[in-house]
């Protein structure tokens, strides 16, 4: 990965319509989000992937009245994913993670697995009941899933475009998204650049020593 090149750029504004990430890129970037961790495993996310025009039609008609900028980015990548997160964490969906996980041989001994499956209900009642963030919580991991996938999209030279302009409520009923539990987090656009809309400008960020404390 060249991270030099990665520090000098812009995210991409304007996608290149014509261009369509290959079948086998767009599988081998779905295989890597489906890898990407999240605390205690809990697997809050559904993704859905808009791969026809249709798909983005409907996410680009559905962004609310102040967002409709955003359109001509889900139009004109390739394709857009819907990132959403469950809205808490029912037993059924708890239980499903632990018999995936001794299915796969997480822990091969198992009263390791006894153990962990008690520490992870401790702590996401903790969660809930004393910190009362759950599903805030649960969208921090949706975003590390959005910051791990941008990465591994640029490795892959695929450009990767997070967005956050766009009316949830709106995007989950469009798509049935609240029926299954989950809500709209944040959309994330794949694609190639559109050559004649690239921004060559510098990137200004604040100097190193306005950001960082060496202890």
């Amino acid at each position: 990965m060249n991270l030099d090149k990665l520090m000098n750029k812009h995210l991409t504004r304007y996608f290149d319509p014509g261009k369509t990430i290959p079948q086998e890129t767009l599988q081998q970037l779905l295989r890597f989000l489906r890898s990407t961790p999240s605390s205690v495993n809990v697997q809050p996310n559904h993704f859905y992937v808009l791969a026809t025009p249709e798909g983005k039609e409907r996410l680009a008609n559905n962004l609310g009245e102040r967002f409709k900028d955003n359109a001509e980015k889900i139009l004109n990548a390739s394709h857009t994913i819907i990132l959403t997160t469950r809205a808490d964490v029912p037993d059924s969906h708890l239980e499903a993670v632990f018999a995936k996980e001794r299915a796969d041989g997480r822990f091969p001994d198992p009263s390791k697995q006894e153990l962990w499956e008690s520490m992870t209900r401790d702590f996401l009642s903790l969660r809930n009941y004393s910190y009362k963030d759950l599903n805030h919580w649960m969208e921090k991991q949706t975003y590390m899933a959005v910051g791990l996938t941008m990465m591994a999209a640029a490795e892959l030279g695929v450009e990767a475009t997070p967005l956050e302009g766009f009316d949830p409520t709106s995007v989950d009923k469009a798509f049935k998204i609240r029926e299954t539990g989950h809500s709209t987090t944040v959309l994330l656009a794949l694609g190639y650049p559109d050559p004649e809309r690239v921004y060559t400008t510098p990137i200004s960020r604040f100097d190193a020593d306005q950001l960082f404390t060496f202890i």
